[in-house]
């Protein structure tokens, strides 16, 4: 991912057009038919802006839904300040979930190759008890009140694009959300407590070989995994858009996307957020 990283950077200084493009029906659908077979695209060429960017992502959505399944919810990528100017972004990004994205339970089997640039991820998910979350604003505690599970989540985020991508780019492409593996649900407590245990629980992944491939406390995503949620009721309420009981929010990378190996075993641990480890695997053949 770091290389990825830093070919979106280059991407970046090589400038973009001084006009607003959304891409075609015709550009969206090759990109789309490419993430159906397994195959890398080249990046749009021409996004100016991040509205360029959802411009193309809402195009791709209407596609994707017809094979993946309805909208169930978002996820959110950038969340870390570092990755953040990597890309000259300076806040998250976000993208549509689907029913086929969390169809996977903990201790699933999927292909090493089950994307056109298959990645994984320590995640987390979190779930929409009702649409009073809209008027909760930043408060840790307002924000609990409306939420009914934590859930441990390992994201398996499909790259897509072979040459490196910027902003606009990463919007365009969903923000790579494709599939991802669900833990055993905690039940949300709404109280400082559980808001603290939120900050201060610290998230691993290791292999089946015991090697510990990424550690990062709570505090890592936007300086607790509350202020995702926050950031995504502000941002989709700029579009006029709310969020629904029921809906399924990924809000936090608690690691680098990694490259996946078949024949392995992933397992990633929350250590603080229940009172004995809560964790998700996936098997990769």
């Amino acid at each position: 991912m770091h290389r990825l990283l830093l070919a979106s950077v280059a991407a970046l200084c090589l400038g973009a057009p001084a006009f607003a493009a959304c891409p075609s029906e015709e550009a969206v659908g090759q990109v789309a038919d490419n993430l159906l077979v397994n195959r890398p695209s080249p990046p749009f060429t021409g996004l100016a802006s991040l509205e360029d960017g959802f411009c193309a992502q809402d195009k791709l959505v209407r596609i994707l839904q017809s094979h993946w399944g309805r909208p169930i919810g978002y996820k959110l990528g950038l969340t870390s300040q570092p990755v953040q100017q990597r890309f000259g972004v300076p806040h998250p990004v976000r993208g549509v979930i689907f029913e086929r994205t969390l169809s996977m339970r903990d201790g699933a089997e999927v292909p090493a190759r089950f994307g056109a640039v298959p990645v994984i991820e320590s995640d987390f998910l979190v779930r929409v008890k009702d649409d009073g979350i809209n008027n909760a604003g930043r408060d840790h505690l307002k924000i609990l009140q409306h939420l009914d599970q934590a859930i441990p989540y390992i994201e398996l985020p499909d790259l897509v694009l072979s040459g490196g991508f910027d902003g606009p780019n990463l919007l365009a492409v969903n923000v790579g959300a494709r599939l991802g593996v669900v833990g055993t649900p905690v039940p949300v407590q709404a109280t400082q407590e559980f808001a603290d245990r939120l900050a201060n629980m610290v998230v691993t992944m290791v292999d089946d070989r015991g090697q510990e491939r990424a550690r990062a406390p709570g505090t890592a995503v936007l300086g607790h995994p509350l202020n995702a949620v926050a950031f995504l009721i502000e941002d989709l309420g700029k579009q006029g858009k709310r969020l629904e009981a029921g809906q399924y929010l990924s809000i936090a990378g608690f690691s680098p996307t990694l490259p996946v190996e078949p024949g392995r075993t992933y397992t990633v641990r929350y250590e603080g957020l229940a009172a004995q480890p809560v964790s998700v695997s996936v098997r990769t053949r």
